[in-house]
């Protein structure tokens, strides 16, 4: 016997499961949101990975880091002198812990609002979208009309690596070192090695990341890995590209790590080692054998173009399912699962989805790159623009990298735009609506853009795209 009945039961209160609670509330659905993240006092602590040891938390240490990386080397240009400047680490992390606390408790009070019954434990499906839930008042079943899986992704481990984070962490451990390590160690050269090695790099470590591929940021186009390497040289991060870890082990609070490199077997050793080789979908424990619904061979839980499973009434988002692991995708897909359960025309594109990288300088992009146009044989042009020729660039002191836009030879429109430099994970927004809309490089020449600002670099490149920027000889 099930306790109670809801329109919708959402398992998961990341980002994906609670902008479809909220959605789903808002369209006056009934909805249970189970979320089962406990917060260091004990505390429900809602957000998910991203808020609370992901996103939001690797951005305020990136903040706070870069601040003080500009306060060492960059202030002195714009005539500012400061003296013994130094960091206090334990006051940063309590910076960042009391972002995250505002966020969880926001969430809180915007799921009392929309009157969502909030569960703070565990949810498990079982057959006919019954839902096991169990927390500290113990284990019921209630009903879902509908139920949303929302449960996110857990990191990836790898062999002879045993992580304890207090030497060898995951990206939770390395968001709270006491503090800077001397050397610090980092497996993959992705999205969270590059932030994460960034921050700890700038406050003075001593960073090496071991990337087992053989090219830098191979998702990227590689104008734009290749500028981003240049950059990341200079900052002092040690990247080795076609390096494979073969294990790790504490010895006298040093880590040793085992690896190759060009063929021969190599040591290293570091005060803290971050592993940052990827996540998966966390589909262990969430389903019972009876659930009806399918997973692929990578874990995730199979679903069409519109997150339906293959159990009737049952839907899954974001990093369960296919498509990539950003914050964002899965906000969208939960607010379309929604609307579409409640009777509207919810939609999302995947192919428009805008990934970015918050170092410094920043890299952005949407849509196709060079590489993937050439191998499907789409026949292009680009167009460029460097931040150096922009006065406002110029001014802030952030001059380097450049805008990139590929558009179709034919028609014009837009398939892709790559961006890395001061700001770019917001001048990438204004790409993403011309593509959302089929817009064209051409679109996007004749928009006035304010002089003078950043997004000029975006204005430009589309000209360029016709050979016709004002600002650089075509």
């Amino acid at each position: 016997m099930t306790d109670q009945t809801y329109d919708v039961v959402v398992i998961g209160g990341g980002p994906g499961g609670y902008a479809a609670a909220i959605r789903a509330a808002q369209l006056k659905q009934s909805v249970m949101l189970i979320d089962d993240r406990k917060s260091a006092d004990g505390k429900p602590a809602p957000g998910g990975t991203c808020l609370n040891v992901g996103c939001v938390p690797s951005k305020a240490l990136l903040d706070s880091s870069k601040h003080f990386h500009h306060i060492q080397h960059d202030y002195a240009t714009h005539g500012i002198k400061v003296k013994g400047v130094e960091m206090n680490v334990p006051t940063m992390i309590e910076r960042k812990n009391g972002v995250v606390k505002q966020l969880n408790g926001g969430l809180l009070q915007l799921f009392k609002a929309n009157k969502i019954e909030f569960v703070n434990g565990r949810g498990r499906l079982l057959a006919n979208r019954v839902v096991e839930v169990t927390d500290d008042a113990g284990t019921r079943q209630v009903q879902g009309r509908h139920v949303i899986l929302a449960a996110g992704s857990v990191p990836f481990t790898i062999p002879n690596v045993d992580i304890d984070n207090e030497h060898i962490v995951d990206n939770v451990g390395a968001l709270s070192f006491d503090q800077v390590p001397k050397k610090l160690g980092v497996i993959g050269a992705g999205v969270i090695g590059l932030e994460m090695g960034s921050v700890w790099s700038r406050l003075g470590s001593e960073v090496v990341l071991f990337e087992a591929m053989d090219e830098f940021l191979s998702v990227v186009d590689t104008d734009l890995s290749r500028a981003a390497a240049r950059e990341f040289k200079k900052q002092g991060l040690d990247i080795r590209l076609g390096t494979k870890v073969l294990g790790a082990k504490v010895s006298r609070n040093k880590v040793k790590v085992s690896y190759t490199e060009g063929g021969e077997e190599k040591e290293a050793a570091f005060d803290k080692l971050l592993v940052a080789v990827g996540r998966r979908a966390a589909s262990e424990s969430l389903l019972s054998d009876d659930s009806g619904v399918a997973l692929n061979d990578r874990g995730q839980v199979d679903v069409n173009e519109r997150c339906q499973t293959q159990a009737d009434g049952v839907w899954a988002i974001g990093d369960l399912v296919r498509g990539p692991m950003l914050a964002h995708k899965a906000s969208e897909e939960g607010i379309a699962v929604a609307e579409t359960i409640a009777g509207h025309h919810g939609h999302f594109d995947l192919s428009n989805v805008p990934w970015v990288i918050y170092t410094d300088p920043e890299i952005a992009w949407v849509g196709k790159t060079e590489k993937e146009l050439k191998a499907e044989g789409i026949d292009y042009r680009s167009g460029s623009f460097p931040f150096a020729a922009t006065g406002r660039g110029l001014a802030m002191g952030g001059a380097s990298g450049h805008v990139k836009l590929l558009a179709d030879a034919e028609t014009d429109r837009l398939l892709g735009a790559q961006i890395i430099g001061p700001h770019a994970s917001e001048l990438i927004a204004e790409c993403v609506v011309t593509m959302e809309f089929a817009g064209s490089s051409e679109d996007l020449a004749r928009i006035v853009h304010a002089h003078p600002t950043l997004s000029e670099a975006v204005h430009e490149a589309a000209l360029a795209v016709d050979g016709r920027a004002i600002h650089k000889a075509n």
